[in-house]
């Protein structure tokens, strides 16, 4: 049975050559895959298609290309890092964009995808300053800017971010149960599969058999999530091989 691959939060970089290299790692177990789905943040920062693509990550958009070229489906979510990457890179690179809150079936069980910064309720000045970015009057002005101007704000807000996160309770930056309740009851799901955090976790949800499935970040190892034989499987990909973090099966909610 082939699978169905989950990833996000890869954050490549000029100056994180590590992280191409697990990204080829991955895309050749890829290749025998239904669909890889990239839940946000795949690039640190992107600020518009006119953005020149560095040339050391460039392999891994050409891998990602071959991948697309083959017949494996590949979509790809915005993050809070890279929403801006629009249709004309999209296009170039064989991604199918998918939106903020995305929802498919895996062996009939409805999951639903999406980013995760959204279900970060508790952090009210991310939240106000999301809303903003995410604004079509901000990205129009925004990318009505010269390139190197863009450039130079998004280095400043890289650094604000991390100094900015260096100060605030954990908790705080984690997802609000209540959002995540209320998102899946919303969408019509009980199964949630998501990013941003960093936490790579499988949560067993009130009532049994839901399920909210995290995917970690890529600084010290590619994190994976993947869907065979109707369970979810949560991985970490390092030097050393594939490791099963956690799994759990996919159930129908009891009438």
């Amino acid at each position: 049975m082939s699978e169905t691959l989950f990833i996000a939060d890869l954050h490549l970089r000029p100056e994180a050559p590590t992280l191409v290299t697990r990204l080829h790692t991955v895309l050749e177990r890829a290749q025998k895959a239904r669909a890889l789905y990239i839940l946000g943040d795949l690039l640190d920062y992107w600020v518009g298609d006119d953005q020149p693509l560095h040339d050391s990550l460039r392999p891994a958009f050409e891998a990602l290309k071959t991948l697309a070229d083959s017949g494996v489906l590949l979509y790809l979510q915005h993050g809070n890092r890279d929403f801006l990457l629009g249709e004309k890179i999209a296009a170039r690179f064989g991604f199918t964009l998918i939106p903020e809150y995305q929802r498919i079936e895996l062996d009939g069980h409805p999951i639903l995808l999406c980013h995760g910064d959204s279900l970060c309720t508790d952090d009210a000045a991310y939240q106000a300053m999301r809303a903003q970015f995410r604004h079509p009057a901000f990205q129009a002005e925004f990318l009505a800017k010269p390139l190197p101007e863009r450039l130079a704000i998004a280095t400043a807000l890289r650094e604000r971010s991390r100094q900015e996160s260096s100060l605030k309770a954990q908790d705080i930056m984690d997802v609000n149960s209540d959002a995540v309740r209320a998102t899946l009851d919303a969408q019509g799901c009980h199964h949630l599969i998501h990013g941003h955090t960093h936490r790579p976790a499988l949560h067993r949800l009130t009532p049994p058999h839901a399920l909210r499935a995290v995917l970690g970040d890529w600084e010290d190892a590619a994190s994976l999530i993947s869907h065979r034989e109707g369970q979810l499987h949560l991985e970490r990909i390092d030097e050393s091989g594939t490791h099963i973090i956690d799994q759990a099966p996919l159930a129908h909610q009891p009438t």
